[in-house]
């Protein structure tokens, strides 16, 4: 299968630039934008009802005025909830995004998303596939759509529906693990997602060689991770993309002098 013409940035805004408003908000993803980001990381998961979410964690405690399991929350109940308040005064108020309005939102200001399916335990993956994949094909050009996850049966059911339609589709690890190829392989993935710390410099030249774009998680410390650029990693999921991108003009400002 041919994969889109996707232009993958240096820097990807994790969860919405998430160290300047409250993770996976509209709010968040404006503010991605303001700071000139292109592209934004984003987690969904379906609530009780069924209706998609932006959203990461299994519970609401940490990132909302309430408590509950999102999977026993109806729409209704997490319309109630402020999701902006725990981060700071100024985004109180905040609502919990559904993917309709935040894929209006990404729409709006012309930027691009990696959609990370978050099945946490127990959950049915495919639902949320049959759910949400036929969304997102239908509001984004492929070239602007990555969806990745750590669930290798979620990934092989969005080919099911993206059978003869373009998707990129991006397997996450969060360390790599031998038979990592293979399983790219059997879900024709685009890209490689990786928990950069845990990566070696024979790692990124597997996947480098491999022809696989390989994209790091969470990288929040420049200098640390400096090396990896050179070692041919493609993009970095950033909480504060102004900071790296910051830190990365001061090392080419160096290097051209």
């Amino acid at each position: 299968m041919m994969h889109p013409e996707i232009l993958l940035p240096t820097l990807i805004a994790h969860r919405g630039y998430s160290s300047a408003a409250p993770e996976n908000t509209l709010a968040a993803v404006k503010a991605a934008h303001d700071a000139g980001t292109q592209w934004v990381e984003l987690d969904v998961q379906l609530l009780g009802d069924g209706t998609a979410v932006i959203w990461h964690d299994k519970d609401v405690s940490r990132c909302s005025d309430g408590q509950g399991d999102i999977s026993r929350l109806s729409w209704a109940q997490v319309c109630q909830l402020d999701v902006g308040e725990w981060f700071d005064d100024a985004f109180r108020g905040e609502r919990m995004a559904s993917l309709t309005s935040m894929l209006a939102l990404v729409n709006t200001l012309g930027m691009s998303v990696n959609i990370e399916l978050k099945i946490h335990k127990g959950r049915d993956g495919e639902a949320l596939v049959d759910q949400v994949i036929p969304s997102l094909m239908s509001a984004l050009a492929p070239e602007r759509l990555i969806v990745s996850s750590f669930n290798m049966q979620a990934l092989q059911r969005c080919r099911h529906h993206a059978n003869a339609q373009e998707l990129a589709l991006g397997m996450l690890f969060r360390a790599l693990p031998a038979d990592w190829q293979s399983q790219c392989e059997t879900i024709d993935a685009y890209s490689v997602h990786c928990h950069w710390p845990r990566l070696k410099r024979h790692h990124v030249k597997a996947v480098c060689d491999a022809g696989y774009p390989l994209l790091c998680y969470t990288v929040n410390d420049p200098s640390a991770f400096q090396p990896y650029w050179a070692w041919g990693v493609t993009s970095a999921f950033t909480d504060d993309p102004a900071t790296l991108r910051r830190y990365l003009n001061s090392q080419q400002d160096k290097a051209s002098r």
